[in-house]
């Protein structure tokens, strides 16, 4: 592993520890000066909304009656996507690279006297999870991780899928930015690359971010690899649905292993 990749796990820590919510929602409520027991409650309203979107498409596209037992959230923040899923599942594991993050998901759960959550401390080797999973999650995750990093935690992830479960996760591939040129980077000379790279994530501090705020890393990936990673599982069905967060490209993929 390279030491300069680490580096979005500092960044993560350091939104944990200075804005946790805003880090997940980047939504000036949801700042830490600005946070409210009613901006509190919305925040955790619209992990309820993404939870019960998510398991209607994995019903509807995937698997009709599916209801997991077993659920992992990978990447799970303060608990926005735990809590909820809680409330359906028989027992939830929450992974983050951040202690902090994991602290602040600690009192969200308890707040919400729940006993069937583990929030554990993620690594690239998943080495804290044992057993298999009835449904696998990430959501809004991945794209903080440099890619090289990220396909091998996703084929690990993979091997966690129990048989017959489904993966809902979420990637981004591109920009709009990049629209000239039907979503490649119109250059592809590292130097050049690495200038915009630069310039996009000044914009997005220019943009509202506080001058103080970590870096926010954005990474596309090649969905070639993951494509062919899921189909070498193998996976039965597979169901994409496209995202955009504010310009910033992706896919939802919902698929089930054989």
């Amino acid at each position: 592993m390279f030491t300069k990749d680490l580096h979005t796990d500092r960044e993560w820590e350091k939104w944990g520890q200075q804005d946790p919510y805003f880090g997940v929602i980047t939504h000036e409520k949801f700042r830490a000066k600005n946070l409210t027991e009613e901006s509190k409650k919305e925040f955790f309203q619209s992990g309820r909304r993404h939870v019960q979107q998510v398991l209607t498409t994995c019903r509807a596209k995937v698997s009709p009656g599916f209801q997991p037992q077993r659920v992992l959230d990978f990447g799970c923040g303060v608990g926005r996507l735990v809590i909820p899923f809680a409330e359906l599942a028989g027992h939830v594991t929450g992974t983050d690279v951040s202690e902090s993050m994991l602290e602040e998901a600690r009192k969200n759960c308890a707040a919400h006297a729940l006993d069937n959550v583990t929030l554990l401390r993620s690594d690239d080797s998943l080495a804290c999870l044992t057993g298999t999973f009835d449904l696998i999650h990430s959501f809004i995750v991945f794209q903080h991780i440099p890619p090289r990093r990220g396909i091998a935690i996703f084929k690990r992830l993979l091997a966690h899928l129990a048989p017959g479960g489904i993966c809902a996760v979420q990637l981004t591939y591109s920009k709009q930015a990049y629209h000239a040129t039907n979503g490649l980077p119109p250059e592809r000379r590292p130097a050049l690359r690495a200038r915009i790279k630069k310039l996009l994530y000044k914009l997005w501090r220019s943009a509202g971010s506080q001058g103080n705020d970590p870096e926010m890393q954005m990474n596309p990936y090649n969905l070639n690899e993951i494509f062919f990673l899921i189909q070498a599982l193998p996976a039965q069905k597979l169901h994409v649905e496209f995202t955009d967060h504010g310009g910033e490209l992706g896919v939802f993929l919902y698929f089930q292993a054989a």
